[in-house]
């Protein structure tokens, strides 16, 4: 089997795959999307609403690299939208090797106050459309020995207060990564990353809880999003007899709760 970094420069891995990160335009999306441009990679920028940023990315990039990066936009929680995305991403550079499912939504939901509108975009972005997407581009991955990404969270193995229906969805995509590992394998891995803190939510955590947070780490410091684009390229370049994983990026966090 050929895999997705093999025979090819070491200070350019990628070189020749292309890689499909939804959300991408944005916070870790666009940090992953960067470092797998960085080692050579053709980008499939996925965003949905933030059309001035993912043109940003994408002509940063494609200065450094022409041609490099192509933009997609689709609204993932539209059923449609989802096999036209997998056609777009693939027709851009006629190939695809790498499907990162980054893109998520993230809020809390009481109980009391959790109706269907909240688990239906909840349950859509961070579980559905990872899924669908996966199955729409199976195809193409399994032609080229390919790698589903999928970004999960420290909080669908043990579950966030307040967040019960994140925590659902994301508890989810960990058992459809594993699924998937079985049902595409041998051809294609199925991985995960499971963040902790390494980049905040936009609203509503303030400094006393980030630093509460940060205590109960076992290395007693918050992350960055590039120790998990770090993780992501090592999945990409460096993890051909791996599948199946979730990989927990959080500074001791789920060991030291």
């Amino acid at each position: 089997m050929t895999h997705s970094c093999d025979d090819t420069p070491t200070d350019a891995p990628l070189a020749g795959k292309t890689a499909l990160v939804t959300g991408g335009a944005r916070r870790l999306g666009a940090v992953i999307a960067r470092a797998m441009h960085a080692a050579g990679a053709q980008i499939v920028l996925h965003y949905r609403s933030s059309a001035d940023a993912a043109q940003a990315l994408a002509d940063q990039l494609n200065s450094v690299r022409a041609g490099s990066v192509a933009l997609a936009c689709a609204d993932l929680l539209i059923p449609e939208a989802i096999p036209k995305l997998a056609e777009t991403a693939h027709a851009a550079f006629g190939r695809l090797d790498i499907l990162v499912n980054n893109a998520s939504t993230f809020y809390p939901t009481p109980i009391g106050r959790i109706d269907e509108q909240a688990w239906n975009d909840l349950i859509g972005t961070n579980l559905k459309a990872p899924l669908f997407l996966a199955q729409a581009l199976s195809g193409a991955l399994r032609i080229n020995s390919g790698l589903i990404l999928n970004l999960v969270d420290i909080h669908g193995m043990r579950p966030l207060r307040h967040h019960a229906v994140y925590s659902v969805a994301k508890a989810g995509l960990i058992m459809v990564t594993k699924s998937l590992a079985r049902d595409l394998g041998p051809q294609v891995r199925v991985n995960a990353i499971a963040p902790g803190p390494v980049m905040w939510p936009e609203a509503g955590v303030d400094a006393a809880l980030r630093r509460r947070i940060i205590e109960r780490t076992a290395l007693k410091r918050g992350g960055s999003p590039e120790d998990i684009a770090r993780a992501a390229l090592f999945f990409a370049c460096d993890a051909p007899f791996v599948t199946g994983q979730i990989l927990a990026v959080d500074g001791g966090r789920s060991v030291g709760w």
